[in-house]
């Protein structure tokens, strides 16, 4: 695919992550749900990778290479932010509103559905491609786990799920990160043999 193409994708998957960001975090906050904050945090940290990423387009496999090990850095630490929230509520508390969890996961899953058909033609592409690819893949899964959270909650009134899913996304994302790094380091010992 042309640069042309990838930087079409880019801006399509950066504007839809940066709204689902400001969606799903003032929806968390309102309705105390560490699952839709958590996830929130995801979408942020898909936003600057695909910044990350779109500053890559059309530049060397170095800098490709760079923006990739960046990108992951970046979900490293924003996973990290999301567990250490966990570990807070968990010991502070907290009474998540499964209404809301429901209704913007389900509007989550939406939008990281059709930013997963965006990028799908892009999945075998360059390394700055493949790491969209697999955040993409990623949120989708954690919509599935915010909604499932959002349904065990109202079910067991406990705030448990949440705090578990928001956990388990945390891990999806820190995972996510160091998947990018060892993709980048690959991508640079192929490089410098050739």
């Amino acid at each position: 695919m042309g640069d042309q193409a990838q930087r079409g994708a880019l801006i399509a998957l950066l504007c839809i992550n940066a709204a689902m960001f400001v969606v799903e975090f003032f929806a968390g906050w309102i309705s105390d749900s560490t699952a839709l904050i958590a996830d929130s945090m995801d979408m942020l940290a898909d936003t600057l990778v695909y910044a990350v990423s779109l500053y890559a387009v059309g530049r060397s496999i170095y800098a490709k290479i760079h923006a990739a090990r960046l990108s992951g850095l970046l979900q490293i630490i924003l996973g990290l932010g999301v567990a250490v929230d966990v570990i807070r509520r968990f010991l502070v508390g907290s009474e998540p509103e499964s209404e809301y969890m429901i209704i913007v996961g389900l509007i989550a899953l939406v939008a990281n559905v059709i930013c997963l058909s965006i990028i799908a033609k892009h999945r075998k592409g360059e390394i700055h491609m493949r790491a969209s690819w697999i955040f993409s893949k990623n949120d989708v899964i954690a919509n599935v786990g915010v909604i499932g959270a959002g349904v065990l909650v109202s079910a067991l009134a406990s705030p448990l799920p949440d705090l578990i899913i928001g956990l388990i996304i945390s891990v999806l994302v820190i995972r996510g990160g160091v998947s990018i790094l060892r993709d980048a380091k690959n991508e640079a010992v192929q490089q410098s043999k050739s």
